[in-house]
């Protein structure tokens, strides 16, 4: 690997890490419940992006899988939770 992309992979992730102690922030001290759901769809897309930058970084495939797991349930996750904020249950 190129000194040049270590170097804008290191800076990738440390704004991404910045950006995600800024989600916990929202996700912590949200004042609504719509915000924190918010706040932690954007955590698992954001840890996703790390995982995808780790992955370039270590040239690693098993980093891919587990980004792609984590979409998968994070996107099942803010689904269930969207639905229980709308009807206050989320199986009917």
């Amino acid at each position: 690997m190129s000194e040049m992309l270590s170097i804008v992979i290191t800076i990738t992730l440390v704004m991404y890490v910045a950006g995600m102690a800024i989600g916990m922030l929202r996700l912590f001290h949200g004042p609504t419940a719509q915000d924190r759901v918010l706040a932690l769809d954007y955590l698992y897309v954001a840890g996703m992006l790390v995982m995808l930058v780790l992955a370039i970084r270590y040239n690693s495939e098993m980093y891919f899988e587990g980004a792609l797991l984590m979409v998968l349930f994070g996107f099942v996750s803010s689904m269930a939770l969207a639905k229980f904020l709308l009807r206050g249950e989320v199986i009917e």
